[in-house]
């Protein structure tokens, strides 16, 4: 029977990676299909497999399908306003040039919370141009701490969409893993982003194209109502979180209001609710224009919330055949830390096929049964969402659409995008895993 299981699950994962990397089928189908042939190698009948796929997929889509849907369309408004740009010129401004750097990272951390990874460094490129003309160095010192900033806050802190779907297939409340995202992401972001950046500098010098338009966009949203309204869902949860944890004696009406309006849906709509009219309407943006604003944001999101429905399913596969416990077993006799196998999972599902969404998905749906049961805290739980992201971040190359972005955008040949780039999401990933491993011993 342990074979058998072990089996199904090996044979699950190298279906769902020669779908993907051999055949080019999309992850989503890779993923239910490689579930279905681990249900089936476990011995479940057609009618249990079946029924395991609608759970699995219903179980998870609820909650990471509105969350996904609102922060994407919240993002799409403040691209459109020039939100984004409005943070990176406030940052440059206060910092001066001198420690650009330093303002370009803060501003990645920020601008992708509520912007996706891709189109966020697009909207900055220009900004980082502006900054090599000016100095004449080169053009990595401000781009890798530019990417840095960027990559960490898209695997470490929600609403973006890989934690997320992480922290609902694992189980734990989005403001705990919000909490360890910025612990997590600020050692991470100073080594990854500054101290290496400089170093790749001084090794390539890259300068910027040349007569690159800036694109500027007029009346950029003032600063302080674009911080405020893009901190206000991440306050809002946050405060949820600490209230509910029962640490506080709070009135029950308050504690009422809080929990309704701390609740990632709330949060997130009271948002929506302010950047249409702040980033929209008082920017003199028509109501046809929101709306197809909104229409196109929510094309990228339905992509990951369907990947996330599917990652469901296979986690669901693994509980219902007892595949997991068997594995929890395994690991503990081994000797293996949970921290370590979500790392490595996640590691090696990002390296062989690319995604670090698909590699996230799939290594949360491996680590989620082997939690059963455990009784781990919240804050431990944070942290191995944590862990699969930094394994989800790692080694970028030739398979991850963002090696080649990264490569085009900063002008870089494919070796010195391994060097900068590559180098830069690896060390990202080995120093958000050793600061959640210490938070977790301590916790």
């Amino acid at each position: 029977m342990e074979i058998q299981l072990f089996s199904a699950v090996i044979l699950g994962i190298a279906v769902l990676l020669f779908l993907i990397l051999k055949l080019r089928v999309h992850a989503f189908i890779a993923l239910l299909i490689g579930s279905i042939i681990a249900g089936l190698v476990a011995g479940l009948d057609g009618k249990e497999i079946i029924d395991t796929v609608q759970k699995g997929m219903g179980g998870t889509l609820g909650f990471v399908a509105t969350v996904v849907g609102l922060g994407a369309i919240f993002g799409g408004i403040l691209e459109a306003s020039g939100g984004a740009k409005t943070i990176a010129d406030f940052m440059i401004n206060k910092f001066g040039l001198k420690r650009a750097p330093l303002a370009m990272v803060i501003s990645g951390f920020l601008i992708a919370i509520p912007v996706f990874f891709d189109v966020a460094f697009i909207i900055l490129v220009p900004m980082i141009y502006a900054l090599q003309r000016k100095t004449g160095k080169s053009l990595l010192l401000y781009g890798i701490p530019l990417l840095a900033g960027l990559a960490i806050t898209h695997a470490f802190i929600p609403p973006t969409p890989g934690p997320i779907a992480v922290a609902d297939i694992i189980g734990v409340d989005l403001g705990w893993v919000i909490l360890m995202g910025f612990i997590a992401g600020i050692p991470t972001a100073l080594i990854a982003g500054l101290a290496f950046g400089k170093y790749i500098a001084n090794k390539i010098d890259v300068a910027a194209p040349e007569e690159i338009e800036d694109g500027e966009i007029q009346a950029l949203p003032p600063i302080g109502q674009t911080l405020a309204i893009i901190g206000l869902p991440i306050v809002l949860i946050l405060l949820n979180t600490i209230i509910s944890s029962g640490g506080f004696s709070v009135n029950p009406t308050i504690l009422n209001l809080i929990s309704l309006i701390g609740h990632p849906f709330s949060a997130l709509i009271i948002a929506n609710l302010l950047a249409w009219y702040f980033f929209g309407i008082r920017k003199g943006f028509t109501k046809k224009q929101l709306l197809q604003i909104s229409s196109k944001s929510l094309a990228p999101a339905g992509t990951i919330i369907l990947l996330t429905g599917a990652g469901g399913v296979f986690k669901q596969v693994l509980t219902d055949t007892g595949a997991g416990e068997l594995l929890a077993t395994s690991l503990s006799n081994a000797g293996i830390p949970i921290l370590a196998f979500a790392f490595i999972s996640a590691a090696i599902v990002r390296v062989v096929q690319g995604s670090s969404t698909v590699a996230m998905i799939t290594a949360a749906g491996l680590v989620s049964p082997l939690l059963i049961g455990t009784g781990l805290s919240s804050i431990k739980l944070a942290c191995i969402v944590i862990a699969i992201a930094s394994g989800a971040s790692i080694f970028s190359h030739v398979n991850d659409s963002g090696f080649w972005l990264v490569g085009q955008y900063l002008g870089i040949s494919e070796k010195q995008t391994f060097k900068s780039w590559t180098v830069m999401t690896t060390i990202l990933a080995f120093v958000g895993l050793t600061t959640v491993s210490i938070v977790y011993i301590f916790a």
